[in-house]
């Protein structure tokens, strides 16, 4: 019998319940830092695991701790439980209750298995030698729930060592539900924001050269920025600048004195998100003065890249190998481009993020992550309490 196969039928043992609990959630979603229903559901159901538990962290953050029987390092478990602005059009029987709100992201799911990897391990104290810390976040969505958690004291008392977090649905493609995805660096970008605003001179469209034309310099300005992607940045390394939202103008023949546009910049690394900072920053600059306008260019620092601890990544893999089987465990192909806040953590401690498979089809077909018809596959749900269990108690033997 392998080392890890109570734990595997325990895990087993516990699908109805994680069921329930991602139902419960799934119909009541909560956005951003304001969670009160689910911390009260979270804190509670840690409360009768006999678990310590600190709510209101941050917020609507909750911590709990699960103390071993004998001394040794602490391991952290993270997931996040909020949910998006977002219609739901699933049909399900348990869709949201709540209009404008639905749990797009796979978020209930990620609580529901961290919540069950808790009972798992709370049956085992008397076995570990050190302690889990369990770690329930807002705001992943944004603004961002794990800076003000850590700022709150998530990471201390007991002192954590290393950290694990698991991500479920269908961010990478994969072939079969329940194939755990993983990366030995860089993982996610970072989520940065631009925020620009134009000063020209107002004018009559047909006197244009009377004015500072603010449309035209924006229009120059941003075709300009895709220089620093194209011929500033090493074509093989990965980054996004893309102006999404650009506003000026009143009326068909007025020069607009002022425009603004914004932006969201992505990098895998911490030296590049900087170098584009000032590079975008210049670049803007400098065309607003070559055109005789003023500019008021605004950076805003997001989330941080996502890098996993190599180290700690190896150690996961064979974790999950051994549960698995080496084909069922896969190196992901590419990073992704989108934002996590999990990477604050990370950058804290050692640990790894890695992403379990599995979407379900509704009308048909598979439905992207933040799509009114989003939805999980809930048989991979007892696979994360296992894996997230597992690491935790191979880290706590050694």
């Amino acid at each position: 019998m392998g080392r890890f196969e109570r734990l595997k039928e325990r895990a087993k043992e516990l699908q109805d319940q994680l069921v329930e609990w991602r139902r419960h959630l799934h119909q009541y979603p909560e956005v951003g830092l304001e969670l009160p229903e689910t911390e009260k559901f979270v804190a509670e159901r840690l409360k009768e695991m006999g678990l310590e538990v600190r709510a209101g962290v941050a917020g609507h953050g909750v911590m709990a701790v699960l103390r071993g029987a004998k001394p040794g390092p602490t391991i952290a478990i993270r997931a996040d439980m909020d949910a998006l602005n977002l219609k739901e059009e699933t049909g399900l029987p348990f869709a949201s209750k709540i209009e404008g709100r639905m749990h797009g992201c796979g978020h209930d799911a990620h609580t529901a298995i961290a919540l069950g990897a808790a009972k798992l391990l709370s049956k085992m104290a008397s076995e570990l030698a050190g302690n889990v810390k369990f770690i329930f976040q807002p705001a992943e969505e944004g603004p961002g729930g794990a800076k003000p958690m850590i700022e709150d004291g998530a990471l201390e008392n007991p002192k954590v060592d290393a950290i694990v977090g698991l991500h479920t649905g269908c961010l990478w493609d994969y072939e079969k539900p329940g194939e755990v995805f993983v990366s030995y660096g860089p993982m996610m970008a970072c989520l940065d924001r631009i925020d620009v605003k134009i000063k020209g001179k107002g004018a009559h469209g047909a006197t244009p050269h009377k004015s500072v034309d603010s449309i035209s310099v924006a229009a120059h300005a941003i075709s300009a920025v895709q220089t620093v992607v194209s011929r500033e940045v090493n074509p093989l390394e990965p980054v996004v600048v893309t102006i999404g939202k650009i506003q000026g103008g009143t009326a068909y023949n007025i020069i607009s004195q002022d425009v603004t546009f914004e932006g969201t910049v992505r990098a895998l690394k911490q030296d590049v998100r900087e170098f584009l900072d000032e590079r975008i920053g210049g670049i803007i600059k400098g065309v607003a003065s070559g055109m005789r306008a003023e500019v008021e260019y605004t950076y805003t620092y997001g989330y941080p890249p996502l890098s996993n601890d190599p180290e700690f990544t190896k150690r996961f893999v064979k974790v999950a190998t051994e549960i698995l089987g080496k084909d069922m465990v896969k190196e992901i192909p590419e990073p992704s481009m989108g934002g996590e806040d999990m990477a604050y953590f990370l950058n804290e401690v050692p640990g790894t993020f890695f992403f379990l498979a599995g979407c379900r089809e509704v009308d048909g077909q598979i439905h992207p992550h933040h799509n009114p018809k989003f939805d999980i596959d809930e048989n991979v749900l007892w696979e994360g309490v296992l894996l997230l269990s597992a690491t935790a108690v191979d880290f706590l033997s050694n």
